[in-house]
C-alpha cells in the first residue's frame, strides 16, 4: 500500500519530518561555520562581491531544489513515477530544467552582486567581474544538479518504503542546500582566483561554455512534456523571490550594523521557517491534486478556502472552528499544528549548538524566550500564507508546486530577519547580556570552555580523593 500523501496521522508526520528537520537545521548551522571559515580566504577578501552573491545563491534551494522536491513528491504520490518510462522522462526533464534555471539565476545573481558592490564606489574591474560570474554560474549549476539528483533518489526510495515524500524531500533539500552551495562557491572561487592571478583564462572558458550549452538545455526542457509548462511559466516566481529576499538582505544589513549576533541566527531561523512551510505547501498541493484529479482551477467539494481565516488554517479539521468545522473536508489544520510545535525542540537545539560552538556559554532565559517567540510568529505567518497562496494559485490555474515555495521561502527570509532584529532590539532594551561578549572566533571560546570544564572537574575529583 502506497502513502496517501495527505492522510498521515500526526505521529507519522512527526516521525517522518522531525529527523530530517533536525538534519536540516544542523546543516544550516554547519553552513554558517563554513562561511565563517572561508570569509578570510584571499578570493573572499579581495573580491568582496562574492559575499554579496551568497544570499541569492543560498536562496536557490527554495527557488529550485525545494520546488523540484514538491513537484516530484506530488508526481510520486499520484503514481506518475510507477511507470518506468514515464518516471525516466519526468526525472531527466526535471534535471535539465533545474540546470536551465540554475545557470540563469547564477548569472543574474552575479550581476546583482556586481551592481551592489560597484555602484557605491563607482569603480569596476573586468577580471573580477568574470571571476564572480563564472563562480556563481558554476556553483548554481553544480549545486542544482547534485541536489536535484539527491532529491530524485530520496523521493523514489520514499515511495518504495511507503513513506510520504512530501514530509521528507523538502527538509533534505534544505539541509544539504546551504552546505553544498557554500562549499562549492568557496572551492570554485578559490580555484578561479588563483587562475586569475596567474593570467589564466578559466573564467572566460567557463562562461562561454555555459552560454553555448544553455540553448541546448532550454530546447531539451521545452520538448519534454513533463516540464515544458514549468519552463514557460516558472520564471516569474524565481525572479520575484530574489527581489523579495533582497528586502530581507536589506533588513539584515541594517541589523548587523547594531547587533553582531544577528548573523549567527538569521540563517537558521530563515532556513528552518522555509523548511517547515515548504513541507506544508507540498502536502497541500498533493491534497488538491488527489481531491480534484489534478483539475487546476477546481476546488474540492465543500473546501472553499481561497480566503482562509487563521482559525481555518490551524483548526479547520476540528469542530471548534465554526467557519470550517467540517472535519476531514479540510485536513490541513493538524499538519500545521504539528509543524508549528516541531519548531520548539528544533530551535532550542540549534540555539544551544550555536551558543556552545560560537560563543562558549549558554543562552539566557530572556534570549530563548524572545527568539522562540520570533520563530513561532514567523512560522505561524508562513503557514497561514501557505494556505492562502496555494489555494489562490490553484484557483487561478497555476500549479503551486512550481510557484508557491519560492514566494514563501523569500517572504520567510524577510519576515524572519525582521522579527529576529525586533527580538534583538527588545533584548537590548531589557538589558539582556547574552551576546555582549561575543568573541571574534567562537571555536576558540568553545575550546576554552571545554578546557575550563575539564580542569574544574579534575580539580574537584582531586579534592574529593584527598
Amino acid at each position: 500500500m502506497k502513502s496517501s500523501g495527505g492522510n498521515d496521522a500526526w505521529w507519522q508526520i512527526v516521525l517522518q519530518v522531525f529527523p530530517t528537520y533536525l538534519m536540516a537545521g544542523c546543516g544550516m548551522v554547519g553552513a554558517g561555520l563554513i562561511l565563517e571559515f572561508v570569509q578570510n580566504w584571499p578570493a573572499f577578501v579581495n573580491v568582496p562581491e562574492i559575499i554579496i552573491v551568497v544570499p541569492p545563491l543560498l536562496g536557490l534551494k527554495g527557488n529550485l531544489e525545494m520546488t523540484l522536491a514538491a513537484r516530484m513528491s506530488t508526481a510520486s504520490n499520484l503514481g506518475h513515477l510507477d511507470d518506468r518510462k514515464v518516471a525516466a522522462s519526468t526525472i531527466i526533464g526535471n534535471l535539465i530544467l533545474v540546470q536551465c534555471q540554475g545557470i540563469v539565476v547564477g548569472f543574474l545573481a552575479s550581476l546583482c552582486g556586481l551592481a551592489m558592490g560597484w555602484l557605491p564606489i563607482a569603480k569596476a574591474n573586468y577580471e573580477q567581474a568574470l571571476l564572480l560570474c563564472a563562480s556563481a554560474i558554476v556553483t548554481a549549476s553544480l549545486a542544482s544538479f547534485v541536489l536535484a539528483l539527491i532529491m530524485v533518489i530520496v523521493i523514489v526510495i520514499a515511495r518504495k518504503c511507503n513513506c510520504n515524500p512530501d514530509n521528507i524531500a523538502t527538509p533534505i533539500a534544505a539541509s544539504l542546500g546551504d552546505i553544498t552551495t557554500l562549499g562549492l562557491l568557496a572551492w570554485i572561487s578559490d580555484i578561479l582566483y588563483t587562475d586569475y592571478n596567474t593570467g589564466g583564462y578559466k573564467a572566460q572558458i567557463i562562461i562561454g561554455g555555459y552560454f553555448l550549452v544553455l540553448p541546448l538545455f532550454l530546447a531539451l526542457a521545452y520538448n519534454n512534456e513533463h516540464v515544458s509548462e514549468v519552463l514557460r511559466v516558472g520564471w516569474t516566481p524565481v525572479l520575484m523571490a530574489m527581489l523579495i529576499a533582497s528586502g530581507g538582505g536589506f533588513v539584515l544589513e541594517m541589523a548587523v550594523e547594531h547587533f553582531k549576533g544577528v548573523t549567527l541566527f538569521a540563517p537558521v531561523m530563515n532556513g528552518s521557517g522555509g523548511d517547515l512551510v515548504g513541507i506544508q505547501a507540498s502536502r497541500m498541493t498533493t491534497y488538491l491534486n488527489k481531491a480534484t484529479n489534478s483539475l487546476l482551477g477546481t476546488l474540492p467539494e465543500g473546501d472553499d478556502t481561497v480566503c482562509p481565516t487563521p482559525c481555518s488554517s490551524f483548526f479547520g479539521d476540528l469542530p471548534l472552528c465554526g467557519k470550517c468545522g467540517g472535519g476531514a473536508k479540510q485536513p490541513h489544520g493538524m499538519p500545521a499544528r504539528v509543524l508549528l510545535m516541531l519548531l520548539f525542540p528544533g530551535h532550542i537545539l540549534f540555539v544551544f549548538i550555536i551558543f556552545f560552538v560560537k560563543i562558549g556559554y549558554s543562552p539566557s532565559f530572556l534570549f530563548m524566550f524572545f527568539y522562540l517567540i520570533a520563530a513561532f510568529l514567523q512560522v505561524a505567518v508562513l503557514l497561514y500564507l501557505a494556505q492562502f497562496l496555494v489555494y489562490w494559485m490553484w484557483k487561478r490555474g497555476t500549479d503551486p508546486d512550481n510557484a508557491a515555495i519560492p514566494y514563501l521561502t523569500a517572504i520567510g527570509d524577510l519576515v524572519g530577519t525582521s522579527l529576529l532584529a525586533l527580538a534583538f532590539i527588545l533584548l537590548e532594551v531589557m538589558g539582556d547580556q547574552s551576546l555582549v561578549d561575543l568573541p571574534e572566533h567562537g571555536h576558540h571560546a568553545a575550546g576554552h570552555n571545554i578546557t575550563e570544564a575539564l580542569n574544574a572537574t579534575i580539580s574537584h575529583l582531586t579534592t574529593e580523593l584527598h
